[in-house]
């Protein structure tokens, strides 16, 4: 059979347009292998419009469950299945293929995120989310009056210390390098603050602990002096990774391996598929607004495709 719109993906997006598909009545296939997207480990999230705070776990059960209650006989899930490759077959449609099977569907919309990339020194696994965090605006608010720490040199990691100065004790921001690839006017700006504290020049060598983060160990790379400073929380900001190797021969991506589209309409550069969420090249990556962008291009998708 050939649906109306295949979506992979079931984090807030891949969910989101999963309701929309089905309350428009197209018939659709939703991939996925599992429901939440990042935030599924998170501890406590508190910027989840319409909640004020929810585990990551609960999360991902509401929009399955959420998914589920409007799929009827117009949309189908499947879970725990993974995607290997798309293709855009002569015939304007749009196949997919996964490890269990093949699909094909006039439409597709790419909604499979991102993933943080991890710092890796000892004690980084085992403090991740017990101190270690991705997101100063779901986990941020959890360190009030703490001293924390920022790792980054990028626009991210600067929005993300602006963030914790507003209810931490003390913000440092550690970078590997010498100078930073965040605007000038913002590094100016929030290095003024002061509670602002920066260390250049440092490689992180280890994180510490008990139940949760205590401290971390660096070295100055110019002195080889190496230097341990207590901290409660370590925000990790040094790039993502698009889950978007599987689209790589088929769509337009930046050189971060985000998929370009048009923001108007989620469109893709290739005609019949969409994508939404982390997964493209938007300026701010967020849950609510993942969820928003996939709204847009299911109602861009409907109308062009009926």
């Amino acid at each position: 059979m050939i649906y109306d719109l295949i979506i992979i993906g079931g984090g807030p997006a891949g969910s989101a347009a999963g309701v929309y598909s089905a309350r428009k009545r197209l018939k659709s296939l939703l991939i996925t292998g599992e429901f939440g997207g990042q935030s599924s480990v998170s501890a406590e999230i508190q910027n989840w419009i319409g909640t004020t705070a929810i585990s990551g776990e609960k999360l991902a059960k509401d929009l399955r469950a959420h998914v589920e209650a409007y799929a009827g006989d117009v949309l189908a899930v499947h879970e725990g299945e993974y995607v290997k490759n798309v293709v855009k077959n002569d015939d304007a449609t749009v196949s997919v293929a996964t490890d269990k099977g093949s699909y094909t569907a006039k439409a597709l919309l790419v909604a499979t995120g991102s993933n943080h990339r991890k710092i890796t020194v000892p004690g980084a696994d085992r403090y991740e989310h017990k101190g270690i965090t991705y997101c100063a605006s779901c986990d941020g608010l959890l360190f009030s009056d703490m001293d924390v720490v920022v790792l980054g040199a990028g626009n991210a990691a600067f929005e993300t210390a602006a963030q914790l100065l507003a209810y931490c004790k003390s913000v440092t921001l550690l970078h590997r390098g010498d100078s930073f690839r965040a605007d000038p006017i913002t590094v100016e700006k929030i290095c003024a603050n002061p509670k602002m504290r920066v260390i250049k020049n440092a490689e992180l060598l280890e994180v510490k602990g008990g139940a949760m983060v205590s401290s971390f160990i660096y070295k100055d790379k110019i002195t080889g002096d190496t230097k341990e400073i207590p901290t409660q929380g370590i925000f990790v900001e040094i790039g993502q990774i698009p889950n978007t190797s599987f689209v790589k021969d088929v769509v337009v991506m930046n050189e971060q391996g985000q998929i370009v589209i048009d923001p108007r309409t989620q469109k893709t550069r290739t005609a019949g598929i969409w994508a939404a969420g982390d997964c493209t090249d938007i300026l701010y990556h967020q849950n609510n607004i993942a969820a928003g962008d996939a709204v847009r291009a299911l109602e861009n998708i409907y109308q062009t495709i009926q």
